[in-house]
C-alpha cells in the first residue's frame, strides 16, 4: 500500500509539472495587452470598461472549459458611498467614513470560474486577482497594465492550465475557484462582498492565493527574477513551506521584505487576500512591489515582463495541485 501511494504521488508530481508547461508566456502577454488597452478605458469599477473586461474574462473561462458555479459567472454588488478619488486620496476620509456620510452607489461584479474536485470537492482553494483599475481622468486613461492586468492574466492562464490538467486525467481532489475581483481600488470591496456572500462556505475554503502587480521591477532589485511573498506563514506555516518547496521547480527569488504585519507600507492589508485572512483562511499575496508608474497613466503594457508573470503563474499552479491533493487540510499555526 505504501509503495502504491508513493507511485501515485510521484505520478501527480510529474503530471502537474508537465502541465505547468501549458502556462504560456504568449497567452499571458496577449491577455495583459488586451486588458490594459485603451478600449477598456482603465477598467474603473461599475463603468463600461470594467463591464467589457468582465465579459472578456467570462468568455475566456467558457473557451477553456472553466465552469461557472451557480447560475452565472458574475457576482454583482452595489455599495453605497462616495466614489474613490485617487488624485485627492490623501485629503479624503476613509471609505467607510465616506460611505456612512454619502448615498452614492459603487457598482461592481466579481467574475468567478470553477473547476470541481473529486473526493474532497466540497472543499475549495480560491485563486484571486482584482481586475478593476482607476478608469480615466482629465482625458488620460489609467490602463493599469501592472495593476492589475498582470494578476488577472496570471489567474486566467492558471485556470486554463488546470482545466487541461483535469481533462487529461490529472488528480484534483479539492475544487478550485478563480475569482477576478471588482472594486479593489475602491477599498477591497469585491473581496469583502465575496467573503460576506461566498459561493462556497468560508469554512470549506482551505486557502487563498492572491496575485496583484507581478509584472514589473522595483528599485530594490537589479534582477527581475523575484517576487515578494506576503502573509504566507501568518496563518499556516505549512502553506509557507509548500510555496518554498514548489519554488525549487520554478527558481524565483522569494523575497520576504514585506512579510511583516508591522511593515509601515501595510501591504498585507492592501489587497484582496486580506478579507480571506480576516476569516482565518491561510493565504499568500504575490506582489512585485511599487514603481514609478504605480497609479499613473504611464502603467502601460510595453513595460511588463511577461516571462516573470509566467514563472509566478507556474508557482501558483504547482501550489494549487499540492494543496488540492493533500490528505488533510493545511495545518494552521494555532492547531
Amino acid at each position: 500500500m505504501k509503495k502504491t501511494t508513493i507511485i501515485i504521488l510521484l505520478f501527480i508530481s510529474i503530471n502537474s509539472f508537465s502541465q505547468n508547461k501549458n502556462i504560456k508566456e504568449a497567452s499571458i502577454c496577449s491577455n495583459i495587452e488586451k486588458l490594459s488597452s485603451d478600449g477598456f478605458l482603465g477598467r474603473e469599477s461599475g463603468k463600461e470598461g470594467e463591464k467589457k473586461a468582465a465579459e472578456h474574462i467570462k468568455n475566456f473561462f467558457i473557451a477553456n472549459e472553466v465552469s461557472k458555479i451557480g447560475h452565472s459567472y458574475f457576482q454583482e454588488f452595489i455599495v453605497k458611498g462616495k466614489r474613490y478619488n485617487y488624485r485627492k486620496e490623501k485629503k479624503k476620509k476613509t471609505f467607510i467614513q465616506r460611505a456612512k456620510e454619502k448615498n452614492n452607489k459603487i457598482k461592481g461584479k466579481n467574475v468567478i470560474g470553477f473547476i470541481e474536485g473529486t473526493e474532497k470537492k466540497e472543499e475549495v482553494i480560491v485563486v484571486s486577482a482584482h481586475y478593476d483599475h482607476l478608469g480615466f481622468r482629465e482625458e488620460k486613461i489609467y490602463n493599469g497594465a501592472d495593476d492589475n492586468a498582470t494578476g488577472t492574466a496570471a489567474v486566467l492562464e492558471v485556470s486554463k492550465a488546470l482545466s487541461k490538467y483535469v481533462k487529461e486525467g490529472g488528480e484534483l481532489k479539492r475544487s478550485v475557484l478563480f475569482i477576478l475581483m471588482s472594486a479593489e481600488e475602491k477599498g477591497l470591496i469585491g473581496s469583502k462582498h465575496y467573503t460576506d456572500n461566498p459561493r462556497i462556505p468560508l469554512k470549506k475554503t482551505v486557502a487563498n492565493l492572491n496575485i496583484d502587480m507581478i509584472g514589473r521591477k522595483d528599485k530594490r532589485h537589479e534582477n527581475n527574477n523575484y517576487i515578494y511573498i506576503i502573509g504566507s506563514d501568518f496563518i499556516s506555516k505549512e502553506l509557507h513551506e509548500i510555496n518554498e518547496k514548489n519554488n525549487n521547480k520554478v527558481g524565483l527569488e522569494l523575497d520576504y521584505k514585506y512579510n511583516n504585519i508591522r511593515d509601515p507600507n501595510r501591504f498585507y492589508f492592501r489587497s484582496d487576500h486580506y478579507n480571506f485572512a480576516k476569516n482565518d483562511i491561510p493565504c499568500i499575496f504575490y506582489f512585485s512591489g511599487v514603481h514609478e508608474d504605480y497609479h499613473q497613466p504611464t502603467d502601460t503594457f510595453e513595460k511588463i515582463d511577461c516571462k516573470k508573470v509566467q514563472k509566478i503563474s507556474q508557482l501558483v499552479f504547482l501550489n494549487i495541485i499540492t494543496i488540492a491533493n493533500k490528505e488533510k487540510r493545511l495545518k494552521k499555526n494555532k492547531d
